[in-house]
Formats: structure tokens, sequence, C-alpha cells
């Protein structure tokens, strides 16, 4: 293996492993005890004892230069330089003591006018192919010519942060300097901390630019229509995407420029939970050689994962190359969006499968970012549990909300996008007493918003609400639109219905001062 200098950095390790090909990850990772083979050809590996990302451990360093720029608080918890460089020098201390490390240089957004050049300095090979997996991978002249990157991760996750450090709050630190172009991770062996630092990158640099930067799906249509799908986990954002009928653009993180969409990443990254052949079939053929899955439990006789076992985890995950999905478009750009579809999975029942919104509504919608989780385990918990996470992704935005919303509003605007609320969650009551919603009744609405015949449907406007329903969908029940029509008790519903009105109301109040009055108009009726 070819040598590699990273003594600008001050890191002194003469191994360096660059760029390597999966079988030779796969072989180090293997026989350097980070993971097993499964039966599918998938390499296996432990994050460790965090499972997921530690987004109270995300920092940003405070400065002149960009301060003014970032929406500061619980999500962008603000860094001094000094602490900065203390972890900085840590991760390069303790990567230092390696006698073998990894590096992957790759790209970030399809497009070259907004292309980003990503160095990842890690410690592990199957970190390596995660990020081999995630980046859009260069040709071999493109990585001859790669020259200097625009921004560098240090993961030294297997090594801890001190809590003592001024700033610090526990063992775990990510965090990032626009300034310096540099992100460092302590503390945390979970790979999605890498992709989703790339995508607070990008969710920086592309407002910047006058790009709206999205945490969503794309696909698209025989005809060249595209469609995004935002929504938060579990809402079926992944799943949606991959209609064996549509090309695949992505699964996770876009942006609209003034020429059309691009997929910031060169790979997937599913929920593999329940997966099965059967529900989600080509996420499940995705998972073969080449792709890493995370946190599975296994059996050690077969190497058979088994999808439906949480002991580990709920967040299972696996990591692949996006042209595994067999109808991804490569390159993964699209024309401007026809359709914008924001997903909720409404466990009070009350919202209707579908509505037509105004760009009032979607800008209200969109801020609020909606969805319900069912009630938990505790005695006595047996309602669902609202969660608003603006522009359904606060923990990756760095700008105020407003500032995405202005930028998708001007591009639905300028284009003529139609935008639409999708509700995958509950029908006929709220969980415990209703059925959530049948993957065959969504896809018949997708199916009928992407063939224009839900756009001119007749419609009736939700009282409590006020958005607009259509009163008929190809292949769906007339009577499964409306939803209050679906309860047995109206009055029961009227309540929940004002319930989840208020709380939308409540959520909004902390966007109110930056939000037009056309779209506070556009809240519940309380």
């Amino acid at each position: 293996m070819a040598t590699f200098d990273l003594s600008k950095y001050g890191i002194t390790v003469t191994n360096i492993v660059r760029n390597a090909a999966p079988p030779v990850l796969y072989e180090q990772a293997v026989l350097r005890g980070e993971g097993k083979l499964a039966s599918s050809g998938a390499l296996m590996a432990r994050s460790g004892e965090k499972t997921g990302r530690s987004p109270k451990d995300k920092r940003i360093v405070r400065d002149p230069a960009s301060e003014n720029d970032i929406w500061w608080g619980d999500v962008n918890i603000e860094l001094t330089e000094k602490t900065f460089d203390i972890n900085r020098n840590r991760a390069i201390d303790y990567i230092n003591t390696r006698d073998q490390i990894y590096v992957v240089d790759g790209f970030a957004g399809w497009d070259p006018k907004y292309q980003k050049k990503i160095r990842i300095i890690c410690l592990n090979a199957y970190h390596a192919l995660f990020m081999h997996n995630m980046l859009i991978r260069p040709t071999a002249e493109q990585l001859a010519d790669f020259g200097e990157p625009d921004y560098v991760i240090y993961n030294g996750g297997a090594f801890p942060a001190n809590p003592l450090t001024s700033g610090m709050g526990s063992t775990t630190s990510v965090c990032l300097s626009f300034e310096r172009g540099e992100f460092v991770i302590l503390g945390t062996g979970y790979a999605g901390e890498m992709k989703k630092g790339v995508f607070t990158i990008m969710n920086y640099l592309m407002p910047k630019a006058g790009v709206m930067s999205m945490h969503c799906s794309a696909n698209e249509g025989e005809g060249g229509d595209v469609s995004l799908f935002f929504g938060l986990s579990g809402t079926g954002k992944t799943t949606l995407s991959a209609d064996p009928r549509r090309a695949l653009i992505g699964d996770d993180e876009h942006c609209w420029t003034d020429d059309g969409v691009f997929n910031v990443e060169g790979g997937c990254y599913a929920k593999c939970i329940d997966l099965s052949a059967e529900s989600e079939p080509e996420i499940y053929n995705a998972i073969r050689y080449g792709s890493v899955v995370e946190n599975v439990v296994y059996d050690e006789a077969t190497r058979a994962v088994d999808y439906t076992d949480s002991s580990i985890t709920e967040n299972t995950r696996c990591s692949y190359p996006v042209e595994y999905i067999p109808n991804a478009k490569i390159p993964c750009v699209g024309s401007h969006p026809k359709n914008v579809i924001l997903l909720t999975c409404d466990a009070f029942g009350v919202l209707p499968p579908v509505s037509k919104l105004t760009p009032e509504q979607a800008m209200f919608h969109f801020i609020s970012g909606y969805t319900a989780k069912v009630a938990g385990t505790e005695m006595g918990v047996t309602e669902p549990q609202a969660t608003f996470s603006a522009c359904f992704g606060a923990a990756f935005m760095v700008w105020h909300p407003a500032k995405y919303a202005e930028l998708l509003a001007a591009q639905i605007a300028k284009n003529g996008s139609q935008a639409w609320l999708v509700n995958t969650g509950w029908s006929g009551g709220a969980y415990g007493t209703g059925k959530r919603m049948s993957l065959k009744i969504t896809r018949a609405i997708l199916d009928a918003i992407h063939d224009g015949s839900l756009k001119d449907a007749p419609t009736v406007e939700d009282e409590t609400f006020g958005l607009i329903v259509p009163t008929t969908c190809n292949n769906v029940p007339d009577e499964v639109l409306i939803a209050k029509n679906t309860w047995a008790d109206k009055a029961a519903y009227d309540e929940k219905a004002k319930h989840l009105a208020s709380l939308f109301v409540k959520n909004f109040e902390k966007y109110a001062d930056k939000a037009s009055d056309a779209i506070r108009a556009a809240a519940p009726r309380v």
C-alpha cells in the first residue's frame, strides 16, 4: 500500500491506507477484529456503547466570521476555539498512537458547481468502508488530482473527550469549526456521526450560496418528474422513495439549486429494524458484499442476520452505495421537483391521509416538522407523543429554520411545485384504537400525486387544520380520505383534533417572530 503524508495535520503515522478498495477493507476489518461477514456478504460491525448520534454533544466554534449566521441554542451549542484546539490535539495525539490509520477522500454533492471535497481520517477499516459508501467516490484520475480538501474530519472516536474541559458535557465530543474547515469526533464509534457531520457542513455552506439544503429523499418518474419526500424517522421517507417504478435520486440528503436537485451523498443509510425481502426488497437486496451493517444480531453458525432483534438497539443500520438500488439514477441529479411531499406519522389519527397544501401551509408544516410516536412502555402512558423537528431535521440545521423555509418557499414559487402533506399514521382512531394506514393506500395516494389525478380532484377544507383535503383518489376508499369519517366516536375525534392543533400552535410560537403573517395564518384553528 502506497504511503500518504499527513504531517501537515500533525499526524506522524506513516502506515496510511488511503481510499482502499472494499476487498482490502474487508480483509483488514476481519483481521483486526472490527467485524465479521454476514451470510449476505455484508460486513457486520459494532459501534460500541454509542449506537446512535449524540446531538447533545455537538458543538460549533463561535467565530466572528460566522456567528451571525448560526442558530445558536440547543441544536448548535457554542464552543471556544481554545476548546476546539484541545479536542483536535487530543484526537491527533491518539491517532498518532496507532500502527495504521485510514484516509477516505471523496465528494459531497453530485453537482460539480457545488461539490465539496471531504477528507476522512479514521482509525478503523469499518469506518473507512462506511464512508467509502457514503461519500461520492472519486475516479482514479480525480483521486490523483484531489489536492487540498475543503473539510477534514478527524475521527478519533475510540478515545474519549475530557469532560472537565471547558464547554464539554461528557466524554463524547462532536465539534466543528467552519473557519478552519475541520470536524473532530471523540468518544463515540457510531459511524453516522461522520455522515451527519458532512450534512451539517453542507447545511451551512449551501444556504450561504443561495442553495436550499434538505433532509429529504428524492425520486424521478419515467417522464423526468421529480418528487421530494421530507419526513422524520418512521414516516416512510426511505421506504416510499424506493419505488420500483421510479428512479431513486437519493434517500436522505439533497440540495435544490437554480438548475434542479442533486443528492449530497454517494450512498444510502437505511434503518434495518424489521427489514424483510417482502416489505422492502430494494433495500433488503442492497445488503450484500460491499455494504456495512451496524449493531445487528446474527446467528453465530450461519451468520444470517435477525433483523427483528433489537436487543442491541432499535437503530440497526446499513450503509451501501446508491448504485446497489437497481433503479438508482446515476449521476444522482434531477430537474426541479414537481411535487414536494411532507410525510408525517400521526399517531393521534386526526390528520387526513393526504392534503393539498397552499404555499403558506407548506411553509408552516415544513417549519413545524411534525410526527408522533406511539406511547412507550411506562405504566399509565397511553397517549401518543407529538414530536416537532424544524425543517424535518432540526438536529442538522445550522441557520435559523426560517432561512431554510424562505429558500424552499422561493423554489416552490419559482418552479410551480405542488406541496402535499401525507399522513402514514393512524386511521379510525388514535394508536390503541385505530389502525396504521396501510402501505397499499399510501402508495395509491402517491401514485395519484404522480399521475396528476389528485391535483384536480374535488376537495373539502378540514375544519380544524384548515387543510385542503381531496375527497376522491384512485384505489383509495372515499371514507378513508376524511379522517373524521373513519372514527366511530366523532366527539372523541373533535377532542383529539383540538388537542393536536393546540400542540402545533404552541410549538410554532418559537418561530412566529420570523414568520410572515400569511404563514402564521396557516396554523390550525384553536
